[in-house]
């Protein structure tokens, strides 16, 4: 038997011991706890500066970090390091394709395949990953990639992983092909967790909540450190109003992630479940630690309107800073969303800003039909404010009915009220007491309207509604300032029609009412002073 030198062992034990760290430092970045994994790859570099695959997988941590000036300064470190090694190109080269500089990107990921031999199936991997995932893609050509990579490598998993991703890519309302190779990954690892994760999503995609319950879990159980199932069993529960579970699962995630890019994720799903105070303090907290860019002021602006004014009397103008701020920061090539104009018009209107709130908004309902109800009737109410009344009126009409709230057809009533529209006033508030009908303001401006069909009071029509308006109102309640003009003007009425009727006991009853509540009141005095002298 041989004997193999003590330095021979002393090189090979180095060797483990450089791959064990190097696995555990990668299988942290698929974990998405990035701050760890770049710490680690940080030291391993103090160590081993010449080590080609330290910079690749340090500049993939960061790509995942959504730093690509990072990334790519890392790319560039490993080619000068080790213009050997491929994958660095191949790194760069992605870099190069998400800025759109796609022949640059080409000859990149040529070099790193011709170093590499055509005998490099991870440089495949790779190239490919970025065509799927890039904005613009190249699926065929990844597609392509990737069955190169299963003849070098006809066990990996991940070969077939990448090769669902692509075909779900390229035909998102078919997932048959994409669950086939998924099927496969987990043939060839039963205990891949990204491979039970994608089958995950894909049955969420389908709606299948339960079957993508079942594999989340599963995946969790396979890896109990596997950050991203946490998070999708998070959103998953959030889907299914089972908030307190997904607040939960979060938890768990932010504990194995902690990482600014975790936080941010978290923030905005707690936007999402409405937790609006809760959502602006994470993102206050991340802007102070530096972590500011334009989705987190988007969120930000988003979450202050939806707060509103009544816990921070300042929530509008904060939130207009921070939509301006997202827009600036955005730029001009980017792709805004049919929401950013919403919530920027929005908050213009909430701070005094219509006309150009209104235009915002306009810009919104080109972009989304989808919310062109509930924006139409936003610009309703600001015209309403502004005694606008026609243009309320217009906006208010191209509202469809079945999306009008009682609060809407309120408002709408007003506004065609104001606008002499009063049959359509009438059916508005109609509508509102249909559902509300004991929202007493609302009998008074069915009388209004009523009155004005009837201006001779030849048929009394207004006479209901101002009977039932009194008969809500309890007499300590009549004095009350939001009720008081309203009941003289109720009291007026029906005191008129029943001195009409030869009613003086009922008419004197209504007068008396509006000569208490306000003593100078022209027509209770005219009426008591007629009185005294019909007595003499």
């Amino acid at each position: 038997m041989k004997k193999v030198s003590l330095s021979a062992l002393l090189v090979l034990s180095g060797c483990v011991a450089f791959s064990q760290s190097l696995e555990s430092a990668i299988k942290k970045t698929n974990n998405e706890q990035l701050d760890a994994a770049t710490s680690e790859f940080l030291s391993l570099i103090k160590t081993s500066s010449d080590k080609g695959e330290l910079y690749f997988y340090l500049g993939e941590n960061y790509f995942k970090k959504e730093m690509l000036d990072s990334a790519e300064y890392y790319y560039k470190m490993g080619i000068g390091k080790n213009p050997t090694y491929p994958l660095n190109y191949a790194g760069y080269g992605k870099i190069l394709w998400y800025a759109g500089k796609y022949d640059d990107a080409k000859a990149q990921f040529f070099k790193a395949i011709s170093i590499a031999q055509n005998k490099n199936a991870e440089v495949f991997r790779k190239i490919a990953e970025a065509y799927i995932n890039a904005p613009y893609k190249n699926l065929d050509e990844a597609i392509d990639l990737l069955n190169k990579a299963i003849k070098l490598e006809p066990k990996s998993a991940m070969n077939y992983i990448l090769l669902g991703d692509a075909y779900l890519e390229k035909n998102p309302a078919d997932g048959t092909p994409a669950i086939k190779q998924y099927n496969e990954a987990i043939r060839l690892n039963p205990q891949s967790a990204t491979g039970t994760l994608r089958i995950g999503k894909l049955y969420e995609r389908a709606r299948n909540y339960t079957l993508a319950l079942e594999h989340y879990k599963k995946a969790i159980e396979i890896e109990p450190n596997f950050a991203p199932a946490y998070r999708e069993l998070a959103e998953l529960y959030h889907k299914a109003n089972m908030d307190n579970k997904a607040i939960e699962m979060y938890a768990k995630y932010l504990q194995l992630n902690n990482s600014t890019e975790a936080r941010y994720r978290y923030a905005s799903f707690l936007f999402e479940k409405g937790s609006y105070e809760d959502a602006i303090k994470e993102m206050e907290n991340l802007r102070t630690q530096g972590f500011d860019n334009a989705y987190v002021n988007r969120i930000l602006a988003y979450s202050y309107y939806e707060l509103g004014d009544k816990k921070d009397k300042d929530a509008y103008a904060k939130g207009l800073n921070y939509i301006q701020s997202f827009f600036e920061k955005a730029g001009d090539g980017f792709k805004y969303l049919a929401s950013d104009y919403k919530y920027k018009g929005l908050l213009m209107m909430k701070v005094g800003k219509d006309s150009l709130g209104l235009l915002e908004l306009e810009r919104a309902i080109k972009m989304d039909s989808s919310i062109a109800d509930d924006l139409n009737k936003e610009i309703g109410k600001a015209y309403l404010k502004n005694k606008r009344y026609e243009m309320a009126s217009a906006y208010f009409d191209k509202v469809n009915p079945s999306k009008m709230s009682s609060q809407d057809w309120f408002e709408a009533g007003r506004a065609y009220y104001y606008a002499k529209q009063f049959d359509k006033a009438d059916t508005a508030f109609g509508n509102v007491l249909a559902k509300l009908p004991n929202f007493d303001v609302t009998y008074v401006w069915k009388a209004r309207v009523k009155a004005n069909l009837d201006p001779k009071n030849e048929k009394w029509l207004a006479l209901p509604y101002y009977d039932k308006y009194f008969s809500l109102v309890k007499p300590e309640e009549r004095s009350n300032a939001a009720k008081k003009s309203n009941v003289i003007e109720a009291c007026e009425y029906l005191g008129y029609y029943y001195m009409t009727q030869k009613n003086k006991d009922k008419a004197t009853e209504y007068f008396t009412i509006i000569k208490e509540l306000d003593p100078n009141n022209l027509k209770a005095q005219a009426f008591f002073k007629q009185g005294q002298k019909g007595g003499k």
